[in-house]
């Protein structure tokens, strides 16, 4: 978000500095977290109230950047409404962490499916609806388009968002399941929009990011309906899946696919760009290691695959399967992070 927010609302930063807060506090918090759920609760609300330092800091950071643009783009909409989604979320995160570690009491059944849809929807789903509707045109060169689809999608969405918080909030369950059949509506809507860009793009190349953006676009079709089998059917298996897909699927292919097309750029630009004219520079793609990309990808999308059908089908065998491969896919990552952070060309 450092680096899209400037690039979406075509402005600076309010302060680039207080990531170097973000960043620490985010990191041990999480850590923590882990921590705390996996052997000792007690450590929830220490981890806890360092990721809401750091999500504060984020949120003050961004709503100032916000504050100074003039433009009323959907994207502009999309990450306000996506972090203030996110501010609601964090309160209630740190309160059922609160709750956890010392006994509160409060209700953690009704907090987390709220808690859960304020983040997974309200802020991550949304915020990439809006980041999306820049970059998918500008990487696939795609122009002249009617993107009612898309912000029709996006007001469905707020409205369901805000309406299944409330309505799960005060016990009104029945309800709520239908401001969740009215997410998926939205979501149908936004997958209906990426179809007529890609319909339209003039760049037809099918290199490692389309392929990505391929594999989480579909996931996000199949966790949709997934969803809706278990809002019809109260099938545990199928809700799991959906929620997986939409994790492991959506967001991971969607955070790879553009890491590779953004890191590459960040570290041309800054150790490259001033050589321009004065000696050989590398191009892009010539900054990514092929082979361990192309093994990240069909480690992951293979992973991904077998774990999703253990879920189905209950198979306890076929999911940790899955998400070893999984994590050798993540590992493959990592390689061609720590590449292209690290590259110089051949002739040096």
């Amino acid at each position: 978000m450092a680096q899209l927010i400037p690039v979406a609302l075509e402005i600076g930063h309010f302060s680039v500095d207080l990531y170097y807060v973000i960043f620490p506090a985010l990191s041990l918090g999480a850590i923590l977290m882990v921590i705390g759920f996996w052997f000792t609760p007690i450590l929830l609300p220490y981890g806890g109230l360092l990721v809401l330092v750091a999500m504060v800091v984020f949120l003050y950071e961004t709503l100032m950047t916000l504050k100074a643009t003039t433009a009323n783009t959907l994207t502009v909409k999309c990450v306000k409404a996506g972090n203030i989604f996110l501010t609601i979320a964090i309160a209630i995160g740190f309160l059922m962490a609160l709750a956890i570690a010392q006994g509160l009491s409060v209700d953690l059944s009704r907090l987390l499916p709220i808690h859960i849809v304020l983040v997974l929807v309200g802020y991550v789903t949304i915020t990439v609806i809006g980041l999306s509707i820049i970059l998918l045109p500008m990487f696939g060169l795609s122009h002249g388009y009617d993107d009612s689809d898309i912000n029709l999608a996006f007001k469905i969405l707020i409205i369901a968002v805000s309406a299944f918080s409330i309505l799960k909030l005060i016990g009104l369950d029945f309800l709520a399941n239908i401001a969740l059949f009215t997410m998926t509506v939205g979501i149908v809507l936004y997958l209906k929009q990426l179809i007529t860009l890609y319909k339209i793009r003039a760049r037809k190349l099918h290199d490692i990011w389309y392929k990505h953006i391929y594999v989480a676009f579909i996931s996000l079709a199949i966790a949709t309906l997934f969803l809706l089998i278990w809002l019809f059917t109260d099938s545990e298996i199928f809700l799991k899946s959906g929620i997986w897909l939409f994790l492991m699927g959506f967001f991971t292919f969607v955070i790879n696919g553009h890491l590779i097309k953004i890191i590459p750029f960040l570290v041309w630009f800054e150790r490259f760009s001033a050589l321009v004219g004065k000696k050989k520079v590398p191009m892009l793609h010539e900054m990514l290691p092929d082979k361990d990309i192309n093994f990240s990808f069909w480690l992951s999308f293979g992973g991904m695959s077998i774990s999703t059908i253990g879920l189905l089908f209950s198979s306890d065998t076929l999911f940790k399967g899955g998400v070893t491969i999984l994590a050798l896919g993540a590992l493959f990552m990592v390689r061609t992070v720590i590449y292209i952070l690290n590259f110089k060309p051949e002739d040096d």
